[in-house]
């Protein structure tokens, strides 16, 4: 390795991050010049292994403007061997002020590919080596206009009367069966989206619907339709039999108001929820896996 060098970019070197071929050209994520574009992606946080001059492994720590916590890894390609990307990581580490988050991007499905596999074997045992451990994966499905499943009628829908009602839901509901973007809700806003949801997504009730039965609340679901994309925000069960008619009516409110697509996040190990919404016509878009520092808390 005595020909490798590891240094962070300069302004205006966005060409040399590109010049390495995308790995993963079936993932959906911003380009790196549109991540500087928006002020995420910043030279000094952004790390690329050459040898002879040919970028072998780049890493991207982004920080949206405005945001209160500290960046996490968010591009990290290695055409290389993983102690070529630990060396990259721990050098950046160092200059960044220690290792912090990595959300892993992959394909959907990716353990059952041999194609992405072959690819994201080396980046994410760098990773490891880097002293990452695993500590989750969220997967990221997408409806796109399948029927839905037809109403029982056995729950009636409404929006909350105010604030307060969904935040009183929000208090009785331990585990939401869905949060779309938590990992952002943290990073950027510092809110749990489990236990705050409106300090993230606003005080809008008629983005919200809470499923009753005979006069019961069971569920309540938060959508944002002006998102980057329309999501399903926050979906959580007082009785989990009304999972799936409160998934079915959640994305008739936002297909109501044009969305051609909806999204929502799952932790992989839900795998009822997962099940209900592709019952529901989602289909898996990629997944998440989440990397914090060995010594971090749970």
């Amino acid at each position: 390795m005595t020909d490798l060098v590891i240094r962070p970019l300069v302004a205006g070197e966005e060409n040399l991050f590109d010049s390495m071929p995308d790995p993963l050209p079936q993932l959906r994520q911003i380009t790196y010049a549109d991540g500087v574009a928006g002020g995420g992606y910043r030279p000094e946080n952004t790390w690329v292994a050459l040898r002879a001059g040919r970028v072998v492994g780049r890493a991207a720590w982004l920080l949206p403007p405005g945001a209160v916590g500290a960046p996490w890894l968010d591009r990290f390609d290695l055409d290389a061997e993983p102690e070529v990307g630990a060396e990259l990581l721990h050098t950046a580490h160092e200059a960044l002020g220690g290792p912090g988050l990595y959300y892993a991007a992959l394909p959907a499905h990716w353990r059952r590919r041999a194609e992405v596999l072959a690819v994201v074997r080396a980046p994410l045992a760098a990773a490891r080596l880097a002293g990452l451990t695993e500590r989750g994966e969220r997967l990221r499905c997408s409806w796109t206009g399948t029927p839905l499943p037809a109403s029982s009628g056995r729950y009636d829908f409404r929006p909350p009367v105010d604030a307060a009602e969904i935040n009183a839901l929000v208090a009785r509901i331990a585990e939401p069966d869905i949060l779309t973007g938590v990992e952002i809700a943290r990073a950027v806003g510092g809110v749990d989206l489990a236990t705050d949801p409106l300090a993230w997504l606003g005080n809008a009730p008629e983005a919200w619907r809470i499923a009753r039965e005979a006069g019961k609340p069971v569920g309540l679901v938060g959508t944002a339709g002006d998102a980057c994309f329309p999501l399903l925000a926050y979906l959580g069960l007082l009785d989990e039999a009304a999972r799936p008619e409160l998934l079915a009516e959640a994305v008739r409110v936002l297909a109501a108001g044009g969305a051609r697509e909806v999204v929502a996040d799952v932790d992989a190990h839900r795998v009822a929820v997962l099940a209900e919404l592709e019952r529901t016509g989602f289909r898996q878009l990629r997944s998440r896996v989440v990397f914090a520092p060995s010594n971090a808390p749970e």
